[in-house]
């Protein structure tokens, strides 16, 4: 098992910055890939960010120049640091954690970005 506890998220104006952090702890292996999903209201989760163990990213397009997702490995921790925020980056923003065919996620943490 594996758990995974974010934090950072609230609200901001738009334009404004936000960086969201992730904890990991129980049986994590290597390799493994880290990321972060969003679910705004009525809309299906979809991939934001993600990060493999050698630090190979992948973006969506409507955050590309404006999130950088990285992690640091000794402290299990995933990072998204969220630039030029837009109100339709409003979502709740859950972390991921998958290896050896397993998938976990966290509770998320919700931003909110005010026009």
């Amino acid at each position: 098992q594996v758990q995974l506890v974010e934090s950072g998220g609230g609200l901001v104006q738009a334009g404004g910055s936000l960086r969201l952090s992730c904890v990991a702890s129980g049986s994590i292996v290597v390799p493994n890939a880290m990321g972060w999903y969003r679910q705004a209201p009525g809309k299906l989760r979809e991939l934001v960010a993600t990060i493999t163990s050698y630090s190979s990213t992948n973006y969506a397009d409507s955050v590309k120049g404006r999130f950088t997702i990285s992690r640091d490995n000794a402290k299990k921790m995933v990072y998204l640091q969220m630039n030029s925020l837009k109100p339709e980056d409003t979502a709740k923003y859950y972390c991921n954690y998958g290896a050896v065919g397993r998938s976990y996620w966290g509770q998320g943490t919700q931003v909110t970005v005010s026009s």
